[in-house]
C-alpha cells in the first residue's frame, strides 16, 4: 500500500492541491494501518491489541480521508469527466459504486471501533483490521484508476 501511494505521489504530485492533500492523508492512513497491524517497521512488541488512542486516531484519519474523497476529490473528478467526454464519464460511473462498497466497509469499522475504550474486549479486531485493509487496498486501486484516467487523458 505504501509503495502505491508513493508512486501516486510521484506521478500526480503537484498537479492539483486537493489531490496532493488527499494523497498525503492516504499516506498517513496507511502508516497508521501498518502500526495497528504491527507491520514492519512497526512490529508489535507483544501480542496485545493496539492502544485505544491508536485505533481512534486511525478511525479519525479514515473518516477524514473518506470525506475528502467523497466531498472534494470525487466531485472535481466527476466535473472534469463530464466536460472531457463520455468515456471518462462511463469510467467514473462504473467505478464510483465500487468505491462506495469500500466506504461501507470503512464506515462499519469506524462504527465499531471509533469510540473503543481500554477495557473493551476487542474480539474480532484482527479480522476486522484485515477486512478494512483489503477494502482500502481495493479503494486505492480504484481511486488511482480514476485519477490516472483524468490526468493521462485530460490534462490541458
Amino acid at each position: 500500500m505504501l509503495t502505491r501511494v508513493e508512486k501516486a505521489q510521484q506521478k500526480w504530485g503537484g498537479s492539483h492541491t486537493v489531490i496532493d492533500k488527499w494523497l498525503n492523508e492516504r499516506q498517513q492512513l496507511i502508516v497508521l494501518y501498518c502500526k495497528l497491524a504491527g507491520f514492519a517497521p512497526y512490529e508489535k512488541k507483544d501480542p496485545a491489541l493496539p492502544e485505544p488512542e491508536q485505533i481512534q486516531t486511525f478511525c479519525q484519519i479514515l473518516m477524514d480521508y473518506l470525506s475528502a474523497g467523497h466531498f472534494e476529490v470525487y466531485d472535481d473528478i466527476a466535473k472534469a469527466c463530464e466536460k472531457k467526454g463520455p468515456e471518462s464519464q462511463q469510467l467514473a460511473n462504473a467505478i464510483y459504486p465500487r468505491i462506495s462498497d469500500t466506504t461501507d466497509v470503512a464506515l462499519d469499522f469506524n462504527d465499531k471501533y471509533a469510540e473503543v475504550a481500554a477495557d473493551d474486549l476487542l474480539t474480532g479486531f484482527d479480522n476486522d483490521l484485515s477486512v478494512i485493509g483489503e477494502a482500502l487496498e481495493a479503494r486505492f486501486a480504484l481511486e488511482d484508476e480514476l485519477i490516472d484516467n483524468l490526468f493521462s487523458n485530460h490534462t490541458d
